[in-house]
């Protein structure tokens, strides 16, 4: 079969305009990017403001392997099945970063005949969303940095700016710097740090922003250093907000293009969801939800990671409420968590997929405990055995959940035909009783542990000495009541990603907490993960070519 970029680039694309057509929307009510890109004006935004609301699909995954679990796949396919079926559909994804695309992981536009498009386009600049928050967020840095040297008026303490540059980019050098080296003008020497552009707060306050209002206000409340007694500097205080507001107009429109079907895709925004929310934006989700009767979104990494912040974060705070989950598993990845090794995962061994499926009962567990009713679905490849597939069937449906076999890879919205089924027939005979995990009411620390405990599997949680000063700063600061998000390895239910299956004896190691007031939660940096990534040995971009005639290569 070609490889995802091939069959990308031989797709007969709509003009926008028309894909825009089967969502009602007129071409006054685009801003177009090229013929196959365009931005949904706030125009329109306001006038179906009122419509009713379609139903909310959620599609979730075990924790990801290097078997491949097809998450995006799965809810490009999910998308095109629905319009097989003649149903009004949207697909609302996240925008991929460059980090992963040049590095190990590759694009977010799905795979094989489950692809969103224009996919180079989407996969590297696209609207120019990113470049937009990278440089609000450096202004931001610059102006901190320049108050510091204009004479220091709000008495900030340089030891303790909490402001982090940012680069969409995995570049670990850039993890901890010194900046200001030189003369006297060249500012104060002092250490500084960078972060991803999808962790950085100015990505989840686009993605959770109602409007330009709300992004103000959210902005404004950025917390950006400490004053020498103590004392939040904030970014409204640097008189900050009015500029990176500016810097962030065009960026808050949420993003339509589509799939090789021509399956409507909102796409905007792009928080990782091992480090931030991993949920795309709230606009784009509650325009698709105006536009169409079923919309089909995505949350980062396994469910014990995106999904909890869909639901913890995300639906909190928007006031959302799924009406059912779709939750992603491969035969392969499963026999993975069962010990098995990557080369061997397309020989059939019933005894490792009996170990390994203890992953997918956990995540099972930890949505039923959201009150949103689960259908699970095998992301099938040809080297899965009726044998494999009948044991996982009975393992779902023994557990109360719905089950369907996914091929949208192999034949897009057509092999999703069985799982969208399943979909519309659980959301016609399941009512979902959505809630989250935890109270508002509950201490940082009582928000963290529950998360632990329920979701992770953890006996506890241990704290540094910075962590535990920091949360109880946080609480001095009336800020108490706000969710957490909590940053860990995507690879294990755990915060080491060693630990497959589901690892039960482990405590979980919170080393950093910081407040993103502007985004409203408290992170918690558990384990060794990175806010900002590095590369692996053989990056992708060593691949990544473009040929005389300016067609790109590579990308996947």
């Amino acid at each position: 079969m070609k490889s995802d970029i091939e069959i990308a680039q031989e797709a007969a694309m709509l003009p926008i305009q028309k894909v825009a057509e089967s969502l009602g929307i007129c071409e006054e009510d685009l801003e177009l990017y090229g013929k196959y890109k365009a931005k949904l004006s706030d125009a329109l935004i306001e006038k179906t403001k009122d419509n009713s609301d379609g139903k909310l699909i959620l599609v979730t995954a075990i924790n990801p392997t290097p078997a491949g679990e097809g998450k995006t796949t799965t809810s490009v396919g999910l998308g095109e099945a629905f319009g097989k079926l003649g149903k009004k559909a949207v697909i609302a994804l996240r925008e991929p970063s460059l980090g992963p695309c040049f590095g190990i992981k590759g694009g977010a536009a799905g795979g094989g005949l489950a692809q969103v498009v224009p996919m180079e386009d989407l996969n590297l600049h696209f609207t120019g969303d990113f470049h937009a928050i990278t440089s609000a967020n450096n202004l931001l840095a610059a102006l901190l940095d320049n108050h510091i040297q204009q004479g220091n008026e709000l008495g900030i303490d340089p030891r303790q700016i909490v402001w982090k540059r940012c680069l969409d980019m995995n570049d670990r050098v850039l993890r901890n710097v010194v900046v200001g080296l030189g003369n006297r003008m060249d500012g104060m020497v002092r250490e500084d740090h960078f972060v991803i552009t999808v962790a950085s707060e100015i990505m989840a306050i686009l993605c959770l922003a109602e409007d330009m209002e709300d992004l103000k206000r959210r902005l404004g409340k950025i917390i950006v250093a400490y004053t020498f007694d103590g004392k939040p500097v904030t970014a409204e205080q640097l008189s900050a907000t009015g500029s990176m507001a500016a810097l962030l107009k065009d960026a808050m429109k949420p993003n339509l293009i589509q799939t090789l079907e021509n399956t409507p895709a909102i796409v905007h925004g792009g928080p990782f969801a091992n480090i931030a929310h991993g949920c795309n934006s709230v606009r784009a989700t509650r325009a698709a939800l105006k536009l169409a009767d079923y919309v089909v979104t995505e949350a980062g990494f396994g469910a014990d990671l995106g999904a909890e912040k869909f639901f913890d974060i995300k639906c909190r705070k928007a006031h959302l409420a799924p009406s059912a989950v779709v939750l992603v598993a491969t035969v392969r990845a499963l026999k993975y968590n069962g010990g098995v090794a990557k080369g061997k995962l397309g020989e059939e061994n019933l005894t490792a997929l009996e170990k390994g499926i203890v992953n997918l009962e956990k995540h099972i567990e930890n949505l039923q405990k959201y009150g949103v009713p689960i259908v699970v679905t095998l992301n099938s490849f040809v080297t899965d055995t009726q044998a494999e597939t009948a044991f996982v069937e009975k393992f779902c449906k023994e557990r109360g959940c719905e089950f369907a076999i996914s091929r949208v890879w192999e034949k897009g919205g057509e092999g999703g035909i069985e799982l969208a089924g399943k979909v519309l027939e659980t959301l016609e005979n399941k009512r979902a009783d959505f809630k989250p995990l935890y109270e508002d009411s509950l201490s940082l620390k009582e928000k963290i542990e529950t998360v632990a405990r329920e979701i992770y599997g953890a006996d506890g949680v241990t704290y540094a000495p910075a962590a535990e000063k920091e949360l109880a700063r946080i609480t001095e600061l009336g800020m108490g009541d706000l969710p957490v998000c909590m940053a860990k390895t995507q690879y294990s239910l755990s915060d080491d990603a060693g630990k497959l299956g589901r690892p039960t004896g482990f405590t979980v190691n919170v080393r950093e907490v910081y407040v993103s007031a502007g985004a409203g939660f408290v992170v918690a940096i558990n384990g060794s993960i990175m806010t900002m990534p590095g590369l692996p040995k053989q990056p992708a971009a060593n691949s990544i070519d473009v040929n005389k005639d300016g067609v790109i290569t590579g990308l996947f």
